[in-house]
């Protein structure tokens, strides 16, 4: 998995589309390469930092505080999910990402893979 990490005051931001509006990938070379290969299985942006809310169990009493669970400059705002044949594949995948360039790809592999 693809974390991808940039910067909050520029998540938050940028206007976020109306539910049901297209999604524009055109000029997302990076995408539609990892798509030919049979790379990439899914993805998607989050909303922006300023619409999450995080949740903790405390003595049994929920507490729910505005934003994101840390305080930092980059958040996680998408992922994807991608084929990789090893850890070093999914580096060099994670390498081309066009927001590798403003901001963090941290690649993950799931749990007992």
């Amino acid at each position: 998995m693809l974390l991808v990490c940039w910067d909050a005051e520029r998540m938050n931001a940028r206007e976020e589309p109306r539910p049901g509006d297209a999604r524009d990938h055109e000029g997302f070379p990076w995408l539609n390469d990892l798509q030919a290969r049979g790379k990439w299985v899914t993805g998607d942006q989050l909303a922006p930092p300023r619409r999450a809310r995080s949740v903790r169990v405390r003595d049994g009493k929920r507490l729910v505080t505005d934003g994101p669970f840390a305080e930092t400059k980059e958040l996680v705002g998408g992922f994807d999910i991608i084929e990789a044949a090893s850890l070093d594949e999914a580096v060099e995948i994670a390498g081309g990402h066009p927001v590798a360039e403003v901001g963090t790809i941290e690649v993950r592999p799931f749990w007992g893979q």
